[in-house]
């Protein structure tokens, strides 16, 4: 039987798969020989065991039991004992950061009586009966399932009775009548007493933690940070130290760098005489650290060597935890930290220069996500902007939306299509879902370490904290500002750069960032100060690494020359249906509604110079890239008037005694020929150019011209002609012979020489599975994953993600949805198969991918392995795709900063 349990002196951060994260940091720690309290870690694997089988292993308690009885020999007392008793918190640890979403129990072996011998001096009596009153008011709702609001209600109205806002303000009376009325809820609503055992408190207090992890709150954090649900928790069991003995003791949290910018020195929170959930918790607010020079020079300094021993040591911004107890500096986490995505990309690019990481290390230390993030917009102010609150910026980005005060509210209104912002006090962990719908975060209380701050920047949320000016009233479904009165429902704007809230509705303007793609070389003293050098020298690394090409699916030449700013490498996919809207519908509906050749051959003709321009316009802006433009793709009833609106417009006209438009008439008769039960996998693509006579020479004809044009110009034009939804290749070969013929014609016609590819987009599981055929008429393929998962799945896009891609993502169905990040094991194995076969039979194939999947982090991985030659994605999402590129190409792409 092996062994579930390992003191932090037999750990260290390479087993942080079976140790857990906490755990793994914990014994590094203790190796590199900072002051950590000592303890041990009961592993993932025992975990595993409990949530597969209801009981935890069958040694489980032996060993606990064994390391307990070592703890107790190195502490010199025991768990329980009446005479100043050992006491230990409970933690958990996973493989991953899940910061609050799973349980912590503190103050384990308090009881009736070891609560006397803890404070039998008077100066600790005060200190015993909080540390009770934790204890129980933590186990209470962690292990006994009594709901965690009913608690704060007692201690609510005790304050109040006292006229007091702070814990700390009840004398040692008030802890000891709270810990007896929380001790009487417990049996009230649990049916249970709390328990007196120490030893029984410790194993429930284990096994809380164990089904932690598969609590709502725990499962919706991996659903999104998409972290498997199978590799459980580790436990920490440690011996307590206490920050809250009096103004020589406190707790805090500190950061090597800033969190938030990234900036050099040292960063975090610290409060006097105070434990460590108060910090995080934000139920006190916090003083800076820099403040602990001050009130402790000696523990001040001691913390700078550590933190500058761990930054070393891990090679990464670190996140600390510490308490000083009676001014002995205790060491109580580290891991590296969470940050904003601006400072990731600073944190990456100064250890590059500082020669600690390679470019490629820092290249893997971001994503695309996080570049995301940094094009969000910000606010346009003028000066002199009224401000309604400030408070701390603990997450950037601006953000506007309807004031919510709860987490079921913000929940049930943005499922209902509004934007809104959750207002609390101060966050917990149970407020994750209204965290996760809303667009920004206000508190009152805490500070850049707080809940609100961690999960906010976790989750690229907006987040102000510690906003004092900011007093909820939860009665009224309102707060107040100063004079100012806001009631749920309002508009407010939060600003998580400068950490201001202003009442309405405040202008938005694009990211230094985002103008940066626009400025080209040009760079701004803004742009410096958001991070957009370091943004720019790690994208250019990726630049110089990646295989992949990235190009833009663009359909007008102001759209290509902006991709082309963005990074663009050509034209993935230019949707030639998009040119027939507009003013142009009704020379689509003559073509349409033609009744001879002849008539639809003038419709055609006068499509064909618009067409023509188009082309040109597109040619010019990407000269000397190529351009993939796509036929004619969706069905024609898509370009006539709905059905049913002509139907009832045609009806009215009836009931009123007219004679309905003959026009209308005509088009009703038209969309009623052309109805389909299934228009997706009806007469569209491929398929349209073979029936509709004329249609694939004018498109061609206007490709071919346009291409002449710019040759004659002086251009380097390079249009790629793609054939939609083939599925066999006669058909390929079939409109290839009519593409090949006109294009004879033109360059006949014009004196210059026109030759342009002919591929096919891949979008059909018959196609994948018959590339190599294909490939004998295709110079390219380009793989529609839209359509591709479609047809794969059986799924209509339109339907499936409004009536259940959502319930199949929360019962663990499915992680993602399949039409956001590609799947490898169906889609993405016909990708395989085409790939694979199509260059069998002609090695030089040409493969890209043009479904919006292109423009998604994980999915670019994925063709990057699949061995395709570009992704084409939105031009603004080519500055993502061509980072992760590059991160695709690194020997071992590193997880992501924020994990």
């Amino acid at each position: 039987m092996g062994s579930y349990v390992y003191d932090f002196t037999e750990g260290g951060r390479d087993m942080a798969d079976l140790l857990g994260g906490k755990g793994a940091n914990l014994a590094e720690m203790a190796r590199l020989g900072l002051p950590v309290p000592p303890g041990f870690t009961v592993t993932t694997e025992a975990c595993q065991v409990f949530l597969a089988t209801g009981e935890p292993p069958e040694d489980l308690d032996r060993q606990v039991g064994e390391h307990m009885a070592e703890l107790e020999r190195t502490a010199g007392k025991r768990l329980g004992q009446v005479d100043d008793p050992l006491l230990v918190s409970v933690r958990s640890g996973a493989r991953f950061s899940m910061p609050g979403m799973m349980e912590t129990i503190l103050d384990i072996g308090l009881n009736d009586l070891s609560v006397l011998g803890l404070g039998k001096e008077p100066e600790r009596e005060r200190f015993a009966w909080d540390s009770y009153r934790r204890l129980v008011q933590m186990f209470g709702s962690t292990v006994m399932g009594v709901d965690g609001s009913l608690f704060e209600d007692v201690l609510r109205r005790v304050k109040e009775q006292h006229r007091v806002t702070d814990d700390s303000r009840l004398d040692t009376c008030d802890l000891i009548r709270i810990v007896e009325m929380f001790k009487d809820l417990i049996l009230e609503r649990s049916g249970r007493e709390f328990p007196q055992d120490p030893a029984e408190q410790l194993r429930q207090a284990v096994l809380a933690v164990f089904q932690s992890w598969n609590g709502e709150r725990a499962r919706l954090y991996r659903r999104r940070e998409h972290i498997a649900d199978d590799l459980g928790t580790a436990v920490n069991i440690q011996q307590m130290v206490f920050g809250n003995l009096g103004p020589d003791s406190g707790s805090g949290v500190a950061f090597t760098r800033d969190p938030a910018t990234g900036s050099p020195g040292l960063y975090g929170d610290y409060l006097p005489n105070a434990q460590g959930e108060d910090v995080v918790s934000g139920v006190r607010n916090t003083v800076p650290l820099q403040e602990l020079a001050t009130l402790d020079p000696g523990s001040f300094d001691q913390l700078r060597g550590y933190m500058e021993t761990l930054e070393t040591h891990y090679r990464d911004l670190c996140d600390i935890e510490f308490t000083i107890e009676h001014g002995t500096l205790w060491m109580l986490q580290t891991r590296v930290g969470k940050r904003t995505a601006q400072a990731a990309f600073g944190v990456a690019s100064q250890l590059a220069d500082e020669g600690v990481i390679s470019l490629d290390e820092a290249l893997s230390r971001v994503d695309g996500h996080m570049l995301a993030r940094l094009m969000f917009p910000r606010f346009g102010f003028t000066a002199g902007t009224p401000v309604l609150a400030r408070g701390i910026p603990a997450s950037p980005g601006a953000a506007v939306g309807t004031v919510v005060f709860d987490s079921a509210a913000a929940v049930r209104r943005a499922a209902a299509g509004e934007k809104v912002v959750l207002v609390r006090n101060e966050t917990t962990p149970d407020d994750l879902p209204g965290m996760v719908a809303a667009q920004a975060v206000l508190t009152s209380r805490g500070g850049k370490t707080s809940h609100a701050a961690v999960v906010a920047r976790g989750m690229g949320k907006v987040c102000v904290c510690g906003a004092e000016a900011v007093h909820i009233d939860p009665n009224t479904g309102r707060f107040t500002a100063g004079e100012v009165t806001v009631s749920e429902g309002e508009i407010i704007s939060v600003d998580g750069f400068e950490g201001l809230v202003h009442l309405g509705a405040a202008p938005l303007v694009d990211s230094a960032v985002m103008s940066s793609f626009e400025a080209g070389d040009r760079l701004t003293d803004e742009m410096a100060q958001e991070g957009v050098p370091e943004v720019r020298r790690i994208l250019a690394h990726a630049d110089a690494i990646r295989s992949l090409e990235v190009r833009a699916n663009v359909d007008t030449p102001q759209d290509a020359a902006r991709a082309r700013r963005f990074g663009a490498q050509g034209i993935g996919l230019c949707r030639t249906e998009h040119m027939f809207l507009g003013d142009r519908r009704p020379l689509v509906e003559a073509m349409i509604l033609a009744r001879t050749d002849g008539d639809r051959e003038a419709a055609l003709a006068a499509l064909l110079p618009l067409q023509r321009e188009d082309f040109t316009g597109i040619l010019a802006a990407m000269d000397g890239l190529p351009v993939t433009i796509r036929l004619l793709d969706p069905p024609l009833h898509e370009f006539l008037p709905d059905r049913t609106e002509l139907a009832v417009r045609l009806a009215r006209e009836e009931a009123l005694g007219r004679t309905p438009a003959p026009r209308d008439t005509e088009l009703l008769a038209a969309v009623t020929r052309m109805h389909e039960e299934n228009p997706m996998l009806g007469l569209r693509g491929v398929r349209l150019g073979i029936v509709v006579k004329g249609l694939v020479t004018m498109q061609v004809r206007a490709i071919a011209e346009a291409v002449a044009a710019r040759m004659r110009a002086g251009g380097d034009p390079r249009a790629e002609i793609m054939i939609p939804l083939v599925g066999a290749v006669e058909e390929l070969r079939h409109v290839k012979r009519e593409v090949e013929e006109v294009l004879s014609v033109v360059t006949r016609e014009t004196g210059v020489h026109v030759t342009c590819p002919v591929g096919t987009m891949i979008e059909l599981p018959r196609a994948a599975l018959t590339a190599g055929r294909i490939a004998t008429e295709a110079e390219f393929f380009s793989f529609g994953t839209n359509d591709l998962t479609q047809t794969t799945w059986g799924f209509s896009r339109d339907d499936v993600e409004a009536a259940f891609i959502s319930a199949y993502m929360d019962k663990g169905i499915l992680r993602t949805s399949p039409f956001e990040t590609i799947d490898r094991d169906g889609v993405g194995r016909l990708v395989e198969i085409a790939v694979q076969e199509g260059r069998a039979v002609r090695p030089e194939l040409k493969t890209g991918v043009c479904g919006e999947h292109g423009g998604d982090p994980d999915s670019v991985h994925f063709f990057h392995q699949a061995g395709l030659d570009y992704v084409s994605c939105s031009p603004f999402r080519i500055p993502i795709a061509r980072l992760e590129a590059g991160r695709a190409a690194l020997p071992v792409c590193g997880t992501d900063a924020s994990k």
